[in-house]
């Protein structure tokens, strides 16, 4: 995190004999990303290490990114928004459910029924409705918004047939709406972040966690659990929302020239790649995983038995979301759209 210095400059191109007004040597930024998960990640494989390449690569080496996984600078997962916010790295890779209540907005693409499977269509939908969503993000200057292919349910003790299977059981929940749908399943969620989950399933404190497969498999979840459960032909039950974002003092401080670099590595210009890369890995690590031990597809008869509380969940965040002027239904209404389009 600096900038070289002016004085250093001055007096190498002094040392050459050359004028420094007229030699003065390039600027050099060094950024830093912090995020929760391992470098096998597949944020870090898909999104980070590509993003950084590109970044060093189009700015001709003056800006240099260095990538700290596993919260190797210091803190605890739900405090990486609070560190970007306030400079202390200068990009991180987060959930902002990780500070429930600040992006209100931004979960209506969490809500069961509205994601539809695919994450590179839902993470182009949340382009299109950024201007709707500006306001959760006012505090730092967001890079990416987007998604992963969305939840199955991976099972401490086997397959399950239905939801009543899994009355009274301990889910561990990936954020308050999935902690609602879990409820609305006669479940008890169980919050926790996903780097906990290995050890608390190991140990019996959940018996089930609602994860893609991206992120299961490099967590060794093939090991330690009976079954993945999911709908006819792949389908899920919700999505989570990432936040790839930057402090916003770092990014207004840069260059104009090294700014348009940033800008042309952000939004809709990598929304379609990282969402195919998810998608991708999804694809891979689903197939990894049933080979050690069963993927389960429920009968549609048996899917619809999970998918009945969908509503309820909607309208109970519509009513939550309302205390703070916010239209939830209108919300839904356009995510749902933007994502048909970028289904077709």
């Amino acid at each position: 995190m600096h900038i070289e210095s002016k004085g250093f400059a001055a007096a190498l191109a002094l040392a050459l004999g050359l004028s420094a007004a007229g030699q003065a040597l390039a600027q050099e930024v060094t950024l830093t990303v912090h995020h929760f998960l391992g470098p096998n990640s597949t944020a870090q494989r898909v999104l980070l290490e590509p993003w950084a390449q590109r970044v060093q690569e189009q700015s001709g080496g003056r800006i240099a990114v260095e990538i700290y996984p596993a919260m190797s600078m210091g803190g605890a997962a739900p405090e990486l928004y609070r560190q970007v916010r306030d400079g202390v790295a200068d990009i991180v890779w987060t959930l902002p459910s990780y500070t429930p209540g600040l992006f209100k907005r931004l979960e209506v693409f969490e809500l069961p029924g509205v994601h539809q499977n695919s994450a590179e269509a839902t993470t182009l939908a949340i382009q299109d409705l950024m201007p709707d969503l500006a306001e959760d993000l006012q505090d730092v200057h967001p890079l990416l918004v987007h998604v992963h292919s969305g939840y199955v349910l991976h099972m401490r003790g086997g397959a399950i047939g239905g939801v009543g299977d899994l009355q009274g059981m301990r889910l561990r929940t990936p954020s308050r709406i999935g902690g609602w749908l879990i409820e609305a399943w006669g479940a008890e969620p169980v919050n926790m972040p996903v780097p906990d989950l290995p050890q608390a399933l190991s140990r019996g404190a959940v018996e089930g966690a609602l994860l893609p497969f991206e992120a299961a498999g490099p967590m060794g979840l093939a090991e330690i659990t009976g079954a993945s459960v999911e709908g006819p032909e792949g389908a899920r039950a919700g999505t989570m929302v990432f936040l790839f974002a930057m402090n916003r003092e770092r990014y207004e401080s840069l260059p104009e020239d090294l700014r348009a670099v940033i800008d042309a590595n952000s939004g809709l210009t990598i929304a379609a790649e990282v969402g195919a890369g998810f998608d991708a890995f999804e694809a891979e690590m689903a197939a990894r995983m049933a080979r050690t031990r069963p993927v389960v597809q429920l009968s549609p008869e048996a899917w619809e038995s999970f998918r009945a509380p969908d509503e309820a969940v909607a309208q109970r965040w519509i009513a939550d979301v309302a205390g703070q002027g916010i239209d939830g239904a209108g919300l839904i209404a356009r995510a749902r759209a933007a994502i048909a389009v970028h289904g077709e």
